[in-house]
């Protein structure tokens, strides 16, 4: 009997060691943020984790147009993601797409784009990436998703006691430039969280991270040092970004600071690759890379859980 009990207690070890490989390989993980410290729970289920409060779904860089050999079903790919959300037992509250809706800004991807996310039946706040702006006028983007936003796309709107921030970080982009908010955004920023109670959770989402990823590859934004300014007070801050087409998080204080991955294609880790761009994998593996995140606030809680799926484990 003692000697089974030892060997059951063995089995669990080893078994909780492949849960926590899994968990590092991506195969779903819930990040609880308490304390501003952000700690994985290991292998979760994305419907189940999900507890009574505000869930929503951030997906983004869908690159819809895109067909080179990294993807060449890149529309195929966000069906497969939204199918994933439509599949949620719980539903989400709405949606955020970080941006990169299109590969080209043509008016035929965003419509593509809108055909497919709109079978998800969820409101759907956005952000432009800069293949998103790459139309003469920047009509496409502005017609579409501008509607009732400031300057080239910024906004805010409160859910559920949170507060959320929509920023625009891809105007007059240089190749290879870090991203910038320009003055006139900030001085809106800082006038919109005036008279915020600072126990108000604050989430930010805009396209390009607003920490310095890799400054060489201009993952980063040149002056989000004044956006945080203006955040600092705020006990709980959580800023979603994407571009980067992978998962990186890092806390800085009461800020944590989550990218998401692409549903379309890779890119490489920072400096592991000449330049950054789309990345070429295995087949078989490309689901494992491509994904969605689906983030949850309980009131009173000051932490956001936030759970990466990809499109396969």
């Amino acid at each position: 009997m003692s000697h089974d009990h030892h060997h059951d207690e063995e089995a669990g070890v080893s078994r909780r060691r492949v849960l926590e490989c899994m968990t590092w390989a991506g195969t779903g993980v819930l990040w609880t943020i308490s304390g501003g410290v952000p700690r994985s729970l290991g292998l979760v289920d994305a419907a189940s984790a999900a507890e009574p409060g505000l869930t929503f779904l951030q997906i983004s860089d869908s690159h819809v147009g895109f067909d080179k050999p990294a993807n060449p079903h890149a529309l195929g790919t966000l069906e497969e993601a939204i199918n994933k959300v439509k599949a949620l037992q719980t539903k989400p509250a709405f949606m955020i797409h970080t941006g990169d809706i299109s590969h080209l800004s043509k008016a035929s991807e965003f419509d593509d784009a809108d055909r497919i996310i709109s079978q998800a039946k969820l409101d759907v706040h956005y952000v432009p990436g800069e293949h998103d702006f790459l139309d003469e006028e920047v009509k496409f983007y502005k017609e579409r998703y501008g509607k009732g936003t400031k300057g080239p796309g910024y906004y805010s709107f409160d859910a559920n006691g949170v507060h959320f921030v929509g920023l625009v970080n891809v105007v007059d982009l240089k190749a290879g430039g870090l991203g910038n908010l320009g003055a006139e955004q900030l001085e809106w920023l800082e006038d919109d969280l005036k008279g915020k109670s600072k126990s108000t959770p604050i989430v930010v989402f805009a396209h390009i991270p607003l920490w310095t990823v890799y400054q060489q590859w201009g993952w980063g934004t040149e002056d989000s040092a004044r956006a945080l300014e203006y955040l600092k007070g705020f006990g709980s801050v959580t800023v979603l970004n994407g571009h980067i087409h992978q998962v990186m998080q890092k806390v800085e204080g009461n800020v944590t600071f989550h990218t998401a991955r692409s549903t379309a294609f890779p890119q490489p880790a920072p400096g592991t690759a000449p330049s950054p761009g789309p990345m070429k994998v295995e087949d078989s593996r490309l689901r494992s890379v491509l994904g969605i995140a689906s983030v949850n606030f309980k009131q009173g809680d000051q932490r956001l859980a936030i759970i990466d799926t990809p499109l396969q484990g």
